[in-house]
C-alpha cells in the first residue's frame, strides 16, 4: 500500500500539486486510520492531506481514481493496484455490489469473465437499472456495455475517451430519458414541477450509469496498461499551468476562474514582502546614542529602517490576434493588485496605440474592462496588422516624458513584426528614463528570433526578457517585479 501511496504522491507532483514530503508522511499515517475496502474514506483522507487548493482538486480526483479504482476479476493480468483490496462484492455503492438474483449473476460468469448479452438483453438491463435506481444492477449494465461496446484493444497508449463514446453511443442514454418520462406520463397525470422532479431524478440516474461506465473503462486500461502508464495519459495541466496562447474554451475559462483568487492571494503576499523586507544599512548615530547606556560598547547595533516606494507601472501590450489571450490576462491580474503599485497606466497596440487606463478606471471589475477594449480602443491604423515600431514611436510621441525614474515598463508581445521597422530606439530611451524595461513573451523561448520575430532587437534595451505563457509564470514574475 506505500508503494501505491508514492507512486499517487509522485503523480500528483508530476500533474503539478505541491506535494511536500511532510504531506507524503501525514497522508501515509492517514491511510492507517481508514479501513482501505471504503474508497470514500480514503479519498477524503488524502484529500484532506495532500490537497490544499480547490483548483486543485479535478487532478486530485482523476488521478485517485486512477491508482485507487477498485478491482474485480475479469480475466485480465493484474494491475498496478494490487496494494489496495478488491471490492466486495456485496459493498453498497460499489461497482462490485449485488442486488438479489439478478444483480449477483448479472454481471459475472464462469471464472469472473463477463457473461455475453444480446443488445436487445442488454437495452433492457440498463432500462430496469435507471427504473429502479439499482446502483449495483448499473455497475452490471455497464460492465456488460462496455464488453459488448468499447472493443478495447490491449495496450494501444489512449485515455479511455474514445471507448466512453463509442458506448454511450450505442447506449443512447437522450431517447432512454424520454422513454422513461412518456412511460411515466401514460402511468399518471403529472405537474409541471412533479414533471420537472421526475426528469431530474432520471437524469441524476443516468448520470450514475454514465459515472459506471466510465469507471469500468478506467478499471480495464489499469488492468492493462498500468496506473502510472494510464495517468500519464489522461493528465490535464492546472489552471495556472495551462498555456495561455493554445488554451481551449474550458480551459479559458477555468483561468478565468483561478485569476481573482490568485490576485488576491499575490496582493497580500507583495503586501506582506514589502512590510516585512530586510532591515537596511547601520544607523552609526544611533547606534552610539544607544551604547552609552552599556558604557559605550554597541551591544544594540541600530539600523535604518528601508522605506520601499511603490512602482509606478506603464503596460503596453499587443491584443493583435492570439497573443490577445496573453495580454487580457496580464491587463486583469495587473488591475487587480493595482493597490500594491503607486500608479498603473495601460496601453494597447496592434498598429496603432491607445490608452486604456481610464476605461479600467470606470469598470466594475477588470473582467468587464477588458472585454470593452476590444470595442473601444483605437489600435488600428493601417491594416490591423501588428506594427510594433510605428507603436512605440507614437507611445514615446504621445506619453514618452511621463516615464520618469520611478516608472517601471512592461512590454507584452511576441515581438514578430511583420517585417516593418523595429523602432528599437524607443526602448533605448525607455531605459534611460525609466527604473526598469521589460519585456513579457508569450511564445516558447525556442520560437524567439525565428521568421519575423525581433525580440533579439529589442532585449539589449530590456533589464530582462521573460518568457511569461501561464499564470505560474505571469504570478512568480509579478511577485519579483513588486
Amino acid at each position: 500500500m506505500l508503494d501505491l501511496l508514492s507512486g499517487f504522491v509522485v503523480e500528483l507532483r508530476s500533474a503539478g500539486l505541491p506535494v511536500s514530503l511532510t504531506e507524503h508522511l501525514d497522508a501515509a499515517r492517514a491511510v492507517h486510520h481508514v479501513p482501505l475496502e471504503d474508497r470514500h474514506a480514503l479519498k477524503a483522507a488524502l484529500g484532506a492531506t495532500l490537497v490544499k487548493s480547490s483548483a486543485h482538486w479535478g487532478a486530485f480526483e482523476t488521478a485517485f481514481e486512477i491508482y485507487f479504482a477498485p478491482r474485480h476479476g475479469t480475466g485480465q493480468r493484474g494491475s498496478e493496484v494490487d496494494g489496495l483490496p478488491d471490492a466486495p462484492e456485496g459493498a453498497p455503492g460499489e461497482p462490485g455490489a449485488a442486488s438479489g438474483a439478478e444483480g449477483a449473476g448479472a454481471g459475472r460468469g464462469e471464472g469472473g469473465a463477463v457473461d455475453s448479452l444480446s443488445a436487445e438483453e442488454l437495452a433492457a438491463m440498463v432500462l430496469r437499472a435507471v427504473r429502479s435506481g439499482d446502483r449495483a444492477l448499473a455497475a452490471a449494465a455497464a460492465r456488460h456495455a462496455v464488453e459488448r461496446y468499447a472493443a478495447m484493444e490491449p495496450g494501444r497508449p489512449v485515455g479511455g475517451t474514445y471507448y466512453l463514446y463509442r458506448t454511450l453511443r450505442h447506449l443512447d442514454l437522450d431517447s432512454l430519458l424520454e422513454r422513461l418520462m412518456d412511460e411515466e406520463r401514460a402511468e399518471t397525470a403529472l405537474t409541471a414541477l412533479e414533471e420537472r422532479l421526475v426528469a431530474d431524478e432520471y437524469r441524476a440516474r443516468i448520470a450514475a450509469l454514465r459515472a459506471a461506465v466510465e469507471a469500468e473503462i478506467r478499471r480495464r486500461l489499469v488492468a492493462d496498461r498500468g496506473a502510472e502508464a494510464l495517468a500519464k495519459s489522461v493528465r490535464r495541466p492546472l489552471p495556472e499551468d495551462v498555456d495561455v496562447m493554445h488554451a481551449t474554451a474550458e480551459e479559458l475559462a477555468a483561468l478565468h476562474r483561478a485569476l481573482h483568487p490568485l490576485s488576491r492571494k499575490l496582493a497580500v503576499r507583495l503586501g506582506r514582502k514589502r512590510r516585512h523586507r530586510r532591515r537596511g544599512p547601520l544607523d552609526f548615530r544611533a547606534t552610539v546614542r544607544r551604547s552609552l547606556s552599556t558604557g559605550g560598547v554597541p551591544v544594540e547595533p541600530r539600523f535604518r529602517h528601508p522605506k520601499p516606494a511603490k512602482p509606478e507601472i506603464f503596460v503596453v501590450a499587443d491584443i493583435s490576434g492570439s497573443v490577445a489571450s496573453f495580454a487580457r490576462f496580464t491587463l486583469q491580474l495587473v488591475y487587480a493588485i493595482s493597490t500594491q503599485f503607486a500608479k498603473v497606466r495601460s496601453f494597447v497596440f496592434v498598429d496603432a496605440i491607445d490608452e486604456v487606463t481610464g476605461i479600467f478606471e470606470r469598470a466594475d471589475d477588470p473582467s468587464s474592462a477588458v472585454r470593452r477594449i476590444t470595442a473601444e480602443a483605437d489600435v488600428v491604423w493601417v491594416d490591423g496588422h501588428s506594427d510594433y515600431g510605428h507603436a512605440l514611436s507614437e507611445f514615446d510621441r504621445r506619453w514618452g516624458d511621463d516615464v520618469t525614474s520611478r516608472a517601471t515598463v512592461l512590454v507584452l508581445g511576441d515581438a514578430r513584426n511583420n517585417y516593418h521597422a523595429s523602432g528599437a530606439w524607443v526602448l533605448e530611451r525607455l531605459q534611460h528614463q525609466a527604473r526598469h524595461v521589460y519585456w513579457l513573451n508569450p511564445e516558447p523561448r525556442q520560437y524567439w528570433g525565428s521568421g519575423d520575430s525581433i525580440v533579439d532587437e529589442y532585449a539589449v534595451h530590456c533589464d530582462a526578457v521573460v518568457e511569461c505563457r501561464t499564470l505560474r509564470q505571469l504570478e512568480r514574475f509579478v511577485a519579483e517585479l513588486a
